[in-house]
């Protein structure tokens, strides 16, 4: 279904990438590493733009971008892993994030990791894990966002890291 909006709201000009930027800031989002592949084919990137979708099928939705290595491997493997991660793992985040130059599967090499039922890289002590079967995906300008429907997941123990104000942050829990 496609909906008619006048041209004059059609035609405003989006705001700037950093006024975008600092507006998303105040959002506190979870940190997560979205992984696929096996072997010398894993990839994987820090994100913190997981969002669930909806509950029946069980979905969830991420944005990579289209250059990130890990990009065109989801949609080549049609599944992916997201490794939720607790505040001690901000190390992994940074490395994932490219921070640290690591790149393609040299990004696994300072933590253990299990392959899931889907044989997807999970953490094995990530605050929770989620397998994702590619539902569908959607180009939306430098980002391609991938709809998984999730069929597996398991939790541990410990306080999530956050991305908050453009700082990793600990979200302590009760």
């Amino acid at each position: 279904m496609s909906h008619q909006f006048s041209p004059a709201i059609r035609d405003m000009p989006s705001i700037q990438p950093a006024e975008f930027r600092h507006a998303m800031q105040s959002l506190a989002c979870g940190v997560a590493i979205v992984t696929t592949g096996t072997a010398a084919g894993r990839r994987g990137l820090t994100v913190s733009s997981v969002t669930s979708i909806c509950m029946e099928p069980p979905c969830l939705v991420v944005g990579i971008n289209a250059r990130s290595e890990a990009h065109d491997e989801i949609l080549a493997n049609g599944s992916f892993g997201v490794s939720v991660l607790r505040s001690d793992q901000e190390d992994l985040a940074l490395r994932f994030g490219g921070e640290q130059g690591a790149k393609g599967v040299h990004r696994f090499d300072t933590a253990p990791w299990d392959q899931g039922v889907l044989d997807v890289p999970l953490l094995p002590n990530a605050f929770c894990a989620l397998e994702c079967v590619l539902y569908d995906h959607k180009v939306l300008g430098t980002h391609t966002v991938f709809i998984g429907r999730i069929i597996a997941t398991r939790q541990s123990d410990g306080n999530p890291l956050i991305n908050f104000q453009g700082a990793l942050r600990t979200l302590l829990l009760d």
